[in-house]
């Protein structure tokens, strides 16, 4: 069983590493999506027609997963688990938002964080619309309590 400790003011899983070998984004645990975002002025005006999910490789490298779209532009780049060419992307432009194609989390560079598609109105279409390029049908509609 993996154990906790605490170092620097958060939580970090015991993976069995050696010790120094932490692995970048090897943490654990739940992690909270914004429910706004101050970077959605740079979101493209044309977000009803984006490329599909499966089978769009990087535009960069070719690699055919681990990809983002970007919601300023449209170009899809590979994740920081690839070749980091989101990740580049997003340094050299200041296009701050993408959607992964993998799981259709949305993130924003600039804050450094996920943002919740459902709750934000400007996310809400084009999480819809590649929802429905991946799986052939609308996302499930959220039950609130």
């Amino acid at each position: 069983m993996a154990s906790s400790s605490s170092r620097s003011d958060r939580t970090v899983l015991d993976l069995g590493l050696c010790s120094g070998e932490e692995e970048y984004g090897s943490e654990s645990g739940w992690v909270e999506a914004r429910s706004s975002c101050d970077h959605l002025s740079s979101l493209s005006p044309d977000l009803s027609h984006i490329p599909a999910p499966q089978n769009t490789p990087c535009y960069e490298c070719q690699h055919p997963s681990e990809n983002w779209l970007c919601l300023s532009c449209k170009e899809v780049l590979c994740s920081r688990f690839v070749n980091k060419h989101m990740l580049s992307h997003s340094q050299h432009t200041n296009h701050c938002v993408a959607l992964s194609f993998s799981d259709l989390s949305v993130w924003c560079f600039a804050c450094d964080a996920y943002l919740d598609a459902l709750l934000i109105p400007q996310l809400r279409p084009v999480y819809q619309l590649a929802y429905i390029l991946k799986f052939g049908h609308p996302p499930p509609i959220p039950q609130h309590t």
